[in-house]
């Protein structure tokens, strides 16, 4: 459930310090997240998820020095997609309503990290551009310890060698940060983890060509 207090929440947080950890098994139905790792295990198994890449477009290079991690994309289609894309809606929307930042869409994919994978410092979105605006990583690992790793780890806007965050990937935990401000990384996991990255958007879907 989305609560008016909740979404105020988000946007002060947002506002003040450009990220927060989430959790959001209050927010979402019971059993979303495990239908959610239940598509991405089979994914995973079928080998159905591609090798992720560094930009888009013709700019799109695939570095594994940098990261490492398999996605696919979410449509929507699914039963499960279909409600997590309502919850996406209705955050799209209250962030809208209190931040003003005119989200217009959003797109998401699963992510598949295997044991010694990572993703380097980043940031998701190139400032100025006015695409992604904010970020959304969800988790869906039932059961993660401590030794298992994987942490996303959270750098200061201002000073991008200051952690100021340290996010276990946990079943329904979350980060929330603005695109173009939080640089953040994955760090290497002892076990397969699995997470889908949301990022809501300002610019209109492109017309097919």
């Amino acid at each position: 459930m989305v609560s008016d207090g909740w979404l105020d929440e988000l946007a002060d947080s947002l506002s003040e310090k450009a990220w927060i950890e989430l959790d959001l098994l209050g927010h979402l139905p019971v059993g979303l997240i495990a239908a959610l790792r239940n598509e991405v295990e089979i994914l995973d198994r079928t080998e159905a998820m591609g090798r992720a890449g560094i930009g888009r477009g013709a700019d799109l290079t695939r570095d594994r020095s940098v990261r490492r991690d398999k996605i696919a994309w979410l449509d929507g289609y699914t039963a499960a997609q279909s409600e997590l894309f309502r919850f996406f809606d209705a955050l799209r929307v209250g962030l809208n309503q209190r931040l003003f930042l005119g989200l217009k869409r959003y797109e998401a994919h699963y992510a598949t990290y295997q044991p010694g994978d990572f993703y380097k410092r980043h940031l998701d979105s190139f400032r100025g551009r006015a695409s992604r605006v904010v970020s959304l990583v969800l988790y869906l690992n039932e059961g993660w310890q401590l030794q298992d790793g994987g942490e996303l780890r959270v750098f200061s806007p201002d000073n991008e060698d200051q952690m100021v965050g340290l996010v276990r990937p946990e079943a329904g935990r979350a980060a929330l940060f603005l695109s173009e401000d939080v640089p953040h990384e994955v760090l290497p996991a002892n076990r397969t983890r699995y997470s889908i990255a949301c990022w809501f958007r300002q610019d209109e879907v492109p017309l097919p060509l």
